[in-house]
């Protein structure tokens, strides 16, 4: 892992990185809105987090900030129910290239903070909406988790083992995947867009429609017969040459070798037999050949078979936990995780050649550099102070 980095105490790094320049102010709500934030921040942008004052204040300024997506950003409380509130907000709209809220539709709207008003000072901002079920449709209007909107895409059903009930994937694929990352895109390609034609535009980015769209193979592989029930397909546990195996000391080993050389390297780093096994494919065989490997995974510990397997082109690998995957030297190789005030995280990604971003700075608590942050978004120190006494801002 990367030595850690201190909290920061001062301002941001220089921006650098293929988003260095560009101004994004993030309206706080749940994971996929921060998560989104992140990406941008990690990627160079100038990131502003707007929180509310009644959150800012109720902050222990005492204690380090440590929420992993709140790194590289700026951060202030602002109150958005007081006029003056409404106004600093659309000034600071007026000099950023994007904004987003992640509220149900309607709400930015009634505090007089929405697209329409935003734009109308500013035509080349971005205006990104995250929403479980989108801008639009009978559902809009409905609270939902990532189960929900999992559900109602159809990515839901097809997760789990045949005869048990469908698996969540905790909340990974509709608010982060579907979601966080989808506004990112959007926001993104929007920008590539505002370079050929000088304007900025709304984007709509629903978490259902991002988790129908993480599905888009598997609609195409059940349309020509090609992908049956949950859990009888290749990626889905039904195969045993594609699960996760037990070993003698309660840990987990990965198994993917799905191609015929891959597969001949697993038989042989179990030191079985082909010839006393069923064909691969012969999916009659599979209850007896899903035996043969747990009985024989279950043998030896994890990291004996890690090592077993080391160099091979079996597809075998550990299945290690949060805490154990920035230890392990692949990653460490790669520098792949980082420690930011001893909080380890995954590090930025991608990676770029010509334009590296910078190492995340530390987060920070809203109100911990207000007089700083709104310095550098064109506010007058004069102007500040009195707006601090008000407590519109923290």
């Amino acid at each position: 892992m990367n030595p850690s980095l201190s909290p920061n105490k001062g301002n941001l790094p220089p921006a650098t990185g293929p988003l260095a320049g560009v101004r994004v102010i993030e309206l706080v709500g749940l994971g996929p809105g921060p998560f989104c934030g992140m990406m941008l921040a990690d990627l160079g942008a100038q990131v502003l987090r707007i929180d509310r004052v009644d959150a800012a204040r109720a902050i222990d300024q005492t204690q380090p900030a440590t929420n992993a997506m709140n790194r590289s950003k700026q951060s202030i409380g602002l109150d958005l129910k007081d006029p003056t509130g409404v106004e600093i907000f659309l000034r600071l709209c007026d000099t950023a290239d994007a904004a987003f809220e992640v509220f149900r539709p309607g709400v930015v709207e009634r505090l007089g903070i929405g697209p329409d008003i935003a734009r109308a000072r500013n035509s080349r901002l971005i205006y990104g909406r995250l929403t479980g079920f989108g801008q639009s449709g009978p559902l809009s209007d409905r609270a939902g988790h990532d189960i929900d909107y999992l559900a109602i895409a159809g990515a839901l059903e097809p997760l789990g083992r045949a005869g048990l009930p469908p698996t969540p994937p905790i909340n990974l694929l509709a608010d982060f995947a579907g979601g966080g990352m989808l506004l990112a895109y959007g926001i993104i390609a929007a920008l590539f867009a505002r370079e050929r034609n000088g304007e900025g535009q709304v984007v709509d980015a629903a978490m259902v429609d991002g988790a129908a769209l993480m599905l888009t193979p598997f609609y195409a592989a059940r349309a020509n017969g090609a992908w049956g029930p949950r859990g009888t397909n290749l990626l889905d546990s039904g195969a045993p040459f594609y699960d996760t195996y037990e070993t003698v000391d309660g840990k987990w080993l990965a198994v993917g070798a799905l191609e015929p050389q891959f597969y001949a390297a697993l038989l042989a780093g179990l030191e079985l037999d082909p010839a006393s096994l069923p064909d691969q494919h012969d999916q009659s065989g599979w209850p007896a050949l899903r035996e043969s490997f747990a009985s024989t995974i279950k043998s030896r510990t994890r990291d004996e078979w890690e090592s077993r397997f080391t160099g091979s082109d079996a597809c075998v690998t550990p299945v290690l936990t949060p805490e154990e995957a920035p230890h392990h030297p692949h990653n460490k190789a790669r520098n792949s995780f980082i420690e930011i005030g001893g909080v380890p995280q995954p590090a930025p990604a991608p990676r770029f050649s010509n334009t590296p971003a910078a190492p995340p700075a530390a987060p920070e608590h809203p109100g911990s550099r207000t007089q700083a942050v709104l310095s550098e978004w064109g506010f007058a120190s004069n102007e500040i102070e009195p707006l601090i006494t008000r407590g519109i801002i923290v």
